[in-house]
């Protein structure tokens, strides 16, 4: 089989929203990121996501962002279809013409959720994996997680959904991922996602640095993993995490669209910074507005050895260093991603 791969490119006038219309879930993860302190522990009414998603759109945006071709909303938590209108939230985005609709679940699938919405209305269930049994996946999800995870994951495509996994790979499971394409394969996955473990949320708070994994370690595993996936059918995609000396470094925040929005008003333009108040917008008195500095949109443009600024300033211990203190590598931004697509 003939193996595509690339380099996923920003797109300028493209729009992601990353829509955590509450924060609450039946587990708790030991990488999740959501932090109540920051985040908030509010649960949006039906009347406020509607009034939100209409910020964020195609034809209704606010006049704080830039106009865009596409977007595409994601639906997270939390476990968003612990929310009893999450439907009605996915049918107004429809309404509003988002260009794709993804609802990300740990497979639990509260309130009949697979019966409220349709194929046609949702593009992608993506499931939350992190083990190819529960062995490996239960210690770091919770109990039972595997078995209702590959549960819903069947109920799923048995109804009709195309269905995606995630798995976040860290220390504690990135030996099994080799396992996860055959797996994804039976289970129906068209497309699988592997991300890096981030220090933050209940990492940061637990002090679990010792989850993230070494350059060695991601390059050992993680890219032959991603064809071997390929190579099975599957269409995967991953962080480049690192960059050579004389690539070139380039930042999401200033030339893509993505906003991660959370219950208490606060929207974010980079995932790292989100165990800080640096957050570049805030939705008040249903209007999104820009915040004065300083915010995260104050540092992207600073230009680094290391590459990611953000990665500097929160994740230090990401960056190797030769003896005569310059990096050995770059960070690359975090929304740049691989992708290995089948032929």
């Amino acid at each position: 089989m003939n193996i595509l791969k690339r380099t996923v490119e920003f797109k300028p006038k493209s729009r992601n929203l990353f829509f955590h219309i509450l924060t609450a879930c039946n587990l708790k993860c030991r990488h999740c990121y959501i932090n109540p302190e920051q985040h908030g522990t509010r649960t949006l009414d039906l009347s406020t996501i509607r009034t939100w998603l209409r910020l964020f759109s195609q034809t209704d945006h606010s006049s704080a962002i830039k106009p865009a071709t596409d977007t595409n909303v994601i639906f997270l938590g939390g476990e968003p279809t612990l929310h009893p209108e999450l439907a009605g939230a996915v049918k107004h985005a429809r309404e509003l013409g988002y260009a794709s609709v993804t609802i990300d679940t740990n497979g639990y699938l509260f309130n009949n959720i697979l019966e409220r919405v349709s194929p046609e209305e949702v593009d992608y269930f993506s499931f939350s994996l992190d083990g190819s049994s529960s062995s490996v996946n239960d210690p770091i999800r919770g109990a039972g997680s595997f078995e209702a995870c590959t549960k819903g994951m069947k109920e799923a495509e048995r109804k009709g959904f195309t269905i995606s996994s995630i798995f976040t790979a860290s220390r504690a499971n990135i030996q099994d991922l080799p396992n996860m394409p055959q797996l994804l394969k039976d289970l129906g996955v068209s497309r699988f996602f592997i991300q890096v473990i981030g220090i933050r949320g209940n990492p940061a708070h637990g002090h679990e640095t010792d989850l993230q994994l070494s350059h060695e370690e991601w390059e050992k595993i993680v890219p032959e993993t991603a064809l071997q996936a390929a190579e099975m059918g599957l269409h995967c995609t991953y962080p480049r995490v690192f960059l050579g000396k004389e690539e070139t470094f380039s930042c999401a925040g200033l030339v893509a669209e993505n906003y991660f929005v959370f219950p208490n008003g606060r929207v974010y333009t980079c995932p790292l910074c989100e165990d800080y108040p640096l957050h570049a917008y805030e939705i008040r008195n249903e209007q999104l507005k820009k915040r004065p500095p300083l915010t995260e949109a104050d540092l992207f443009p600073l230009q680094i050895p290391e590459g990611c600024v953000m990665n500097r300033i929160f994740h230090p211990g990401n960056i190797e260093y030769d003896k005569h203190g310059r990096p050995v590598r770059k960070i690359a931004c975090c929304m740049l991603k691989e992708e290995l697509l089948p032929g």
